[in-house]
């Protein structure tokens, strides 16, 4: 059977910068982003890191998790990182 996993994801630019995205296939995404073939955001301000993602059953929900990712302050991503992950250093990489 196969996976239909979608995966909303964040990384951390060299800049400390946090960029939100969609993908179906995280470690396919994450090299194209750091080959400096992903999104215009994260060229130039790679290598980036993965910082957190979450697997969503449907496209559309991932999706949403990205849009609303998005529409967040600095402040609120990295309140939602530490919320997310635990790890109060995921927001202390900005430079």
């Amino acid at each position: 059977m196969e996976k239909n996993e979608h995966f909303f994801y964040v990384l951390t630019c060299k800049d400390g910068s946090l960029y939100g995205g969609y993908t179906n296939n995280l470690e396919k995404r994450i090299k194209t982003h750091n080959d400096g073939k992903g999104a215009k955001y994260t060229r130039g301000r790679g290598p980036v890191e993965l910082t957190f993602y979450r697997c969503y059953e449907n496209k559309g929900d991932a999706l949403r998790a990205e849009y609303n990712f998005k529409q967040l302050t600095r402040k609120k991503k990295d309140e939602f990182l530490i919320r997310e992950t635990g790890d109060s250093h995921v927001a202390a990489k900005e430079l």
